[in-house]
């Protein structure tokens, strides 16, 4: 039974990595497109929610550096890179903090994707301080807060109203479980 789990995780996780593949097509590989709606974000994000952390954090890490050797984009260094070990947060935290919620359902949801968005962009903010440096035509202040919030607003809109939509979808077809009422023992 086992098994059969890790086997269908696998099989969901190379889809998703598929879908994060294929999704910046859809913003015709303009960066600056991209930059704004995050069309890969959405696929590890609901990889780490579906599958585990564990496929979510391996989904994120490699996605980018894949699309970059059979594409081009993003460009590895330094976004390509900074850019898998954002992704690679958003996979592991989504999938941790929703596997560890009580009740699986739209707090939990809403919960485990705003503690995602947050640790990817420090991890994101990280990564590039080790790779470009501090000040002058390193990585600022103002380069952190334009890259991972105000550019990122029509992205972080996206997910917030098209995940829980998919999840609500997956729910009806048996594929994820949400807890469809509260009790009162939930504490929520």
């Amino acid at each position: 039974m086992r098994d059969r789990k890790n086997i269908a995780n696998i099989t969901i996780a190379a889809m998703f990595t598929a879908v994060g593949l294929i999704l910046p097509f859809l913003t015709g590989q303009i960066q600056q497109i991209g930059n704004m709606l995050l069309p890969m974000h959405i696929p590890v994000l609901l990889c780490g929610l579906i599958c585990g952390w564990q496929y979510g954090l391996v989904t994120g890490l490699t996605l980018p550096v894949l699309r970059y050797f059979l594409f081009g984009m993003p460009v590895l260094f330094p976004t390509g890179i900074a850019m898998a070990f954002e992704l690679a947060a958003y996979g592991a935290v989504s999938g941790l903090f929703y596997s560890r919620s009580r009740w699986k359902c739209m707090i939990a949801l809403y919960r485990s994707l705003l503690a995602a968005m947050l640790s990817g962009r420090i991890v994101w903010a990280v990564v590039q301080l080790l790779l470009l440096g501090a000040g002058g035509d390193g990585f600022t202040w103002k380069m952190f807060i334009s890259g991972a919030f105000v550019n990122a607003v029509p992205g972080i809109i996206l997910q917030l109203i098209l995940i829980p939509v998919v999840m609500l979808a997956l729910d009806r077809t048996g594929l994820v479980h949400f807890a469809r009422k509260r009790t009162a023992e939930s504490g929520e």
